[in-house]
């Protein structure tokens, strides 16, 4: 689980070490780090620079201690801005919230935010082009800590907003140009997997409209106190997806698949342990999922991943990670699975905390970027050196993940001890602005071409 404690002061050190502006220099990195120097920290974060992490680099488990390093967060100095991508300007677009956390924006350009920890979904509204929200307003409240929302039919006019709350899915009748909630919430799903460990649950539609996801993250780290699967291994494993857990981890460390009604629930991808953010790419209709791996194996084991996700297919947890590396705390428990993990296709950082994803499908920026990916890097406790912190590009080619992936905004962190910002939702904007939240100041970004 991904913890913070949120210290509210600023050392005189690190107002020494405030940002120079919001420009991230007139270079860009061609070649991307690998091996050794892939892996890196805060420190070496700048935007351009470019990540590959190969599975034939992961370190072996336990090559660095494990190290608990919880981030100091603290109050957003005075003029203290985000360093952007060459070519880009950053402004404050919101401020003020409570946590704001994932994001989605309307057809018609109503900026909807779920305050999970306040129960709460806010909406702004602003002008194309504008800097500011005009508009203001607590869509909903009284929700069971929501983060997931999605408009339903995905196209120019929905008629609902589904609101993924820790325990259920809900949706409200919606008209373009809701500012609240014109009725209470219909329950779509009554009960999802939840109690302790990771609570975030988002949602998407496939682009056919026919067929809603769910991500569910699991239980626990690394699969700690399932006990033996009810009626033994093999018939457990006869009646469920491969590589599906059991115990407290049923249906938990899964992205799940409904009809939009709710009904016919089952398992559409296994072995993912929290993904966060849930995408569905605009152009192909992949899945994809931004995702949390596990804690406790080193600094740089096991890397967090953005990945396509395939129906039917398992991704490790907990027996094993990036493909068929066995995890030492579950040595021989699941040999049947070795040769069936699918490898995630973009590796990042180890303990990241990747997070909110969006693809870009605007008009603003250059066209390199339409169609790449935009995840957001809550950042790390589980390291020695901390890394994420930021809003990083996933880079594909026709369609496809390139497997690199490259820093695009940064300057979240002020010291090795003290941050100031956690992004969490990326969203793109009916203007073609990239919007970003963090929930450590509570604040949204908006990132547009110079």
């Amino acid at each position: 689980m991904r913890r913070s404690n949120r210290g509210l002061h600023v050392s005189a050190t690190v107002m020494a070490g405030l940002f120079a502006g919001a420009s991230g220099g007139a270079w860009a990195q061609s070649d991307p780090l690998v091996g050794a120097a892939a892996f890196g920290d805060w420190r070496a974060d700048k935007p351009g620079v470019v990540r590959l992490i190969r599975p034939q680099d992961l370190p072996r488990p336990g090559a660095t201690p494990s190290t608990a390093n919880t981030p100091h967060v603290v109050r957003r100095p005075a003029g203290a801005i985000p360093k952007v991508a060459a070519g880009f300007k950053i402004e404050l677009f919101a401020s003020g919230l409570s946590g704001p956390r994932q994001m989605r924006v309307a057809p018609n350009g109503d900026i909807f935010i779920a305050e999970t920890r306040a129960g709460k979904i806010r909406v702004l509204r602003a002008a194309d082009g504008a800097s500011k929200a005009d508009e203001d307003q607590v869509y909903a409240s009284s929700l069971n800590r929501p983060f997931g929302i999605a408009f339903f039919p995905t196209g120019n006019n929905p008629q609902w907003i589904y609101v993924a709350n820790t325990d259920s899915i809900v949706r409200f009748p919606y008209r373009s140009g809701d500012l609240r909630a014109a009725a209470r919430p219909e329950i779509v799903v009554a009960e999802l997997p939840h109690g302790y460990g990771h609570s975030t649950r988002d949602i998407v539609f496939s682009n056919d409209d026919k067929r809603m996801l769910v991500s569910v993250g699991s239980a626990g780290n690394d699969g700690e106190g399932m006990g033996s699967p009810p009626g033994g291994l093999q018939s457990w494993s006869d009646k469920h997806a491969l590589g599906a857990s059991w115990g407290d981890e049923t249906d938990r460390a899964d992205v799940l698949a409904f009809d939009p009604d709710g009904k016919n629930q089952r398992v559409f991808a296994t072995g993912i342990r929290n993904c966060v953010g849930l995408a569905v790419h605009p152009q192909t209709g992949d899945v994809y999922c931004s995702t949390n791996e596990r804690d406790g194996m080193g600094d740089n084991l096991v890397p967090d991943y953005v990945t396509r996700v395939r129906d039917g297919a398992f991704y490790g947890w907990p027996w094993f990670y990036i493909g068929s590396n066995e995890n030492p705390r579950h040595a021989t428990a699941r040999s049947d699975l070795k040769g069936k993990v699918s490898v995630p296709d973009v590796l990042i950082q180890s303990h990241s905390a990747s997070m909110g994803l969006a693809f870009y499908n605007g008009n603003a920026f250059p066209t390199e970027y339409r169609g790449d990916g935009f995840a957001a890097q809550h950042g790390s406790w589980n390291r020695s050196r901390r890394t994420g912190y930021k809003i990083i590009r996933v880079r594909l080619r026709d369609g496809v993940p390139t497997g690199e992936y490259e820093d695009f905004v940064t300057g979240f962190v002020l010291s090795d001890s003290e941050v100031w910002g956690r992004p969490v939702g990326v969203a793109v904007a009916h203007d073609g602005a990239l919007l970003v939240s963090e929930d450590g100041n509570g604040t949204i970004w908006r990132i547009a071409p110079e």
